[in-house]
């Protein structure tokens, strides 16, 4: 017996409701113990489409297409490129595709290159299901070895989620071409999000058959025609496309910097669409443009780094820090204004909201814990680390401020480009705080939480470990039904009080627009957005 992957996320919202000892809890505040915020300061709170046409025309074949996404990929391959939505994922997926995406409308899973995909009654297998007929834009056949090859590749060469997936994933066997089984170490509802990603974005074998020359060969509606890596990427339709060839005869992904001067540019008609993530820019931009526009908790958040020698160690520089920080104050002083401001991990309009009261702001309470760090040895000196770039000048100016009015010393450091920033911040670890998001979908909020979070993750930056939030995350992942996870998220956001490895500062969202005469896009978590079926009217 197998259950479908097609379960409704949305009757969370309905059991959380009431399940206060389970905890979670509908409404009451915008999530730091405080009033909620006022009505339209976070710019939306489902995902969606908004301001197509009821009706619009018929579809018409021909025309180009220009994207101007957040971050141009440097790499086409999947294992060597964070493939979400402000990182690539739209630019390869046009590639290669995706095995399944997030439907928002039916608060589903749906299968895209993949045929169906169902989980076992033990939850201890998913299923995989592969269409007829789709091939990889060589001609060569996507079958059941293609994808267990092309995911094992990618898990050895340590592609984003990586360690997810080795860690909850036993084993693949494929018994017919058309049929991958992936064993489960144990029962993991989100699962599938993984194939939304880069374990869903399939290469060829031939695309890295000579191990020193990977060419991007995937089963998309697109083929690369040119690329030059973090500036521009071309493709071009491809006419034995499984779904039909695409309307659009070629896409043109463009790398412009800043969302104002992406905002810009689709006002002049220099793209058609463009991927937004300032909140001022995406109110603006909501009053001329439709789109897809998704929230995301954690969008906000102060990374403190918690390995040994560093100010961090110590639990009560953590908890100094978070209680000295205001999150209305960083809206206002670092974003114009525009967001939602709350310390709690879900706030009150996603479906996983607790009832578990976050830390609050309180400049005393903080004084106190400082004044007993250095009754421990420490010195008060912070280094803060940022982009050299006004936006991040904003941010960093507001965390000093605040944090020196309690008695830190925060020095602030520039990084001269992003390139020095992820240097600093992934592989040499120098820094103290920084600035940073952590971008959580209802969809799948256990998802990013435990890249952050586990002690095992090559996605934690934090050098945090905890066993007992591993555990915490472990029951996550195996929650059998939603007010089973609410429960644990519940705890989880009591260990964050707790322990405190990072600091919310709010909620936000995303916006992926587009001019009036452009059709059919349809959207995946995080802004990646499926481009097969859209045309230009």
């Amino acid at each position: 017996m197998t259950r479908s992957i097609r379960v409704h996320a949305g009757l969370a919202a309905a059991l959380c409701a009431g399940l206060l000892l389970a905890g979670c809890a509908s409404g009451g505040g915008g999530g730091n113990g405080e009033a909620a915020p006022a009505a339209g300061a976070l710019p939306a709170t489902e995902a969606a489409v908004i301001g197509q046409p009821d009706d619009p025309r018929e579809p018409r074949s021909g025309g180009n297409l220009a994207f101007a996404g957040y971050s141009m990929p440097s790499s086409l391959d999947p294992t060597k490129t964070q493939a979400t939505g402000p990182t690539g994922g739209t630019e390869m997926a046009s590639i290669y595709g995706l095995l399944v995406r997030y439907d928002d409308a039916e608060n589903a899973y749906a299968p895209q290159l993949a045929a169906s995909l169902e989980e076992s009654e033990d939850r201890l297998a998913w299923t995989l299901g592969l269409r007829d007929g789709v091939t990889f834009s060589d001609g060569t056949p996507l079958d059941a070895a293609a994808v267990i090859a092309s995911i094992e590749r990618y898990n050895a060469k340590g592609g984003a989620n990586s360690g997810q997936f080795t860690a909850g994933v036993t084993g693949m066997e494929a018994p017919d071409p058309r049929t991958v089984v992936f064993h489960m170490a144990h029962p993991w509802r989100e699962f599938p999000a993984l194939l939304t990603y880069g374990h869903g974005m399939i290469v060829a074998p031939a695309g890295y058959g000579d191990a020193e020359n990977f060419t991007p060969i995937g089963a998309g509606p697109f083929v690369v025609d040119d690329f030059a890596p973090a500036t521009s990427l071309t493709v071009t339709a491809r006419a034995d496309y499984w779904d039909g060839a695409p309307y659009l005869s070629s896409v043109k992904f463009v790398d412009i910097a800043g969302d104002q001067p992406r905002l810009d540019a689709l006002r002049t008609g220099g793209v058609q669409m463009v991927f937004l993530r300032g909140g001022e820019q995406i109110a603006a931009a909501k009053e001329d443009f439709g789109g897809y526009i998704f929230p995301l908790s954690l969008m906000d958040i102060v990374q403190i780094n918690n390995r040994d020698a560093r100010p961090g160690a110590d639990v009560h520089v953590r908890k100094a820090i978070a209680l000295a920080l205001d999150p209305e104050s960083f809206v206002e002083r670092a974003q114009a204004g525009v967001g939602s401001p709350g310390k709690a991990l879900f706030q009150d309009w996603s479906e996983w909201h607790t009832d578990v009261t976050p830390l609050p702001t309180d400049a005393d309470a903080a004084r106190a814990e400082l004044e007993q760090a250095k009754a421990d040895g420490f010195d008060g000196h912070l280094v803060y680390l940022g982009l050299n770039s006004p936006s991040s000048h904003n941010a960093a100016v507001w965390a000093q401020s605040m944090l020196e009015a309690v008695g830190f010393d925060v020095e602030i450091q520039y990084a001269s480009s992003v390139t020095d920033l992820v240097q600093r911040m992934y592989v040499d670890h120098d820094f103290d705080i920084t600035y940073g998001g952590n971008g959580t979908t209802d969809a799948a909020p256990v998802f990013r939480l435990d890249a952050a979070l586990n002690s095992t993750s090559k996605n934690n930056l934090l050098g945090y470990s905890s066993s007992e939030m591993d555990g915490l995350l472990e029951q996550a992942q195996q929650a059998g039904n939603d007010d089973e996870l609410c429960a644990v998220l519940g705890r989880i956001q009591q260990k964050v009080n707790d322990d405190v490895p990072f600091v919310p500062l709010g909620a936000g969202a995303e916006f992926v627009a587009w001019t009036d005469d452009v059709y059919g896009a349809v959207p995946s978590p995080d802004g990646i957005m499926l481009l097969g079926n859209a045309w230009i009217g």
